[in-house]
């Protein structure tokens, strides 16, 4: 499908979260003087009217960079973002706003590499002429050409990513932002992330992502916490609560993996702002998680936040974590009901480390201490000893005992010498 065109939403409170953490990437891949590849899956036309047909629609840009537009109180991270956003506009009147490849041509260096990458084709053809003009400008102004160091493709940014991974400088940026048309996006994010980073395990990955109440997106921040990278940051912005029909959109995040150490202090001084300045009701927030690779039966116990997920309804009697029922944790005995109730007061592990203790107990004691439970007819009278044998004729070493009359218990099979007919001879041998 191809119906989906940014140039409705641009400048939207969305497009601020995510240029503004673009911007904070690229600050900090500068700080290296080895050149690395920006790599862009979804790149869009690159530059957005927004007086156009399309930006005035719903001028979704009130939501977003309009507020900030003329605000003297900015963040000094955020300002960053917002003077990017003015530079194209040097009249002081806000008409042009910039896509994530114009962002990334005005914070990479001269020996930097981009790869743009958009299927639609009318996006496709406006980024390239973009570019083109954005050339010819710096040539004019005696400004060195990037050439060849910019490359844009219409093609599928999916099926691209690891034709481009490792890059030559072992050293990428890689922005994923696909128009999530329909559900079958999600599952393609996690299947190129999962295979780049098995490419390229220390690259920078940063993915924007709408909240929304279908099941895949409320699902999708956890499934990227389970991909093999050390670390992930994920931070979403929330303006307003969300409309009972569900329609809108009301929040979207960005998830990075193997993040800068500096963005996590940048979004908790940001966000605030954000939802402050941003925010239409009650129901504006944010939300910033960071955390580390999470695999195996781990991932299943492991929730928003890092906590433990708790199990819900009849699975708690049945679950591993609550000490009951037939699943139990290494080390951990069955229970009986009311073991079970008095160990459920108990923190957690402690009625592993109790039932430990019991059997570390029993067994340090020496043989002699240990009660004899051999049958003993001094000691109980009153009690049979349990026959060993049906005929209970003492058993002689290295012979095999007699069978009783009637032959093998359950066999139906009598026994020679038992009464019940004559002795079979023996069998001659030779």
């Amino acid at each position: 499908m191809l119906s989906y065109r940014h140039a409705f939403h641009a400048g939207n409170h969305a497009d601020v979260l995510k240029h503004f953490v673009q911007v904070q990437l690229h600050q900090y891949m500068n700080q290296k003087d080895t050149a690395y590849t920006y790599i862009d899956t979804h790149s869009g036309a690159g530059v957005y009217a927004l007086d156009s047909n399309f930006a005035t629609k719903n001028a979704e840009f009130d939501t977003g960079i309009g507020p900030l537009w003329g605000r003297t109180d900015l963040p000094p991270a955020l300002a960053e973002y917002v003077d990017l956003v003015r530079g194209m506009n040097p009249s002081g009147k806000m008409r042009y706003y910039p896509g994530s490849p114009w962002v990334a041509d005005q914070m990479t260096r001269p020996d930097d590499r981009l790869r743009l990458f958009e299927l639609h084709p009318a996006d496709s053809k406006i980024l390239a002429d973009n570019f083109r003009k954005a050339e010819a400008h710096k040539a004019e102004q005696g400004e060195r050409a990037r050439g060849r160091r910019v490359m844009i493709e219409r093609g599928d940014g999916f099926m691209s990513l690891k034709a481009l991974l490792p890059p030559p400088s072992r050293r990428a940026l890689v922005l994923i932002d696909p128009p999530y048309e329909v559900k079958d996006d999600y599952r393609k994010v996690k299947d190129a992330l999962e295979e780049a980073l098995g490419r390229f395990p220390s690259g920078m990955f940063a993915v924007w992502y709408p909240v929304l109440q279908r099941m895949e997106s409320r699902q999708f921040a956890d499934r990227l916490k389970r991909l093999p990278a050390k670390e992930w940051l994920n931070v979403t912005l929330t303006v307003s609560t969300p409309g009972p029909d569900g329609f809108g959109l009301h929040s979207s995040g960005m998830f990075i993996l193997n993040p800068p150490y500096t963005l996590e202090p940048l979004l908790r001084e940001v966000m605030p702002y954000l939802v402050k300045v941003l925010g239409k009701d009650a129901g504006a927030s944010f939300l910033i998680e960071r955390g580390t690779q999470v695999t195996g039966a781990a991932a299943g116990r492991v929730g928003a936040g890092g906590t433990a997920r708790q199990p819900v309804g009849n699975a708690r009697r049945a679950s591993p974590l609550s000490g009951t029922g037939s699943l139990r944790l290494p080390g951990q005995a069955m229970p009986t009901r009311d073991a079970g109730a008095k160990d459920a007061a108990r923190p957690d592990g402690a009625a592993a480390k109790v039932n430990a203790a019991a059997r570390a107990k029993r067994f340090s004691r020496p043989e002699a201490e240990r009660p004899d439970e051999r049958f003993d007819p001094a000691r109980d009278p009153g009690k049979a000893p349990r026959a060993r044998y049906a005929d209970e004729r003492p058993r002689v070493p290295g012979a095999r005992p007699e069978r009783a009359a009637g032959g093998r218990p359950g066999s139906g099979r009598p026994v020679a010498g038992a009464g019940t007919g004559p002795a079979r001879p023996p069998r001659k041998r030779g």
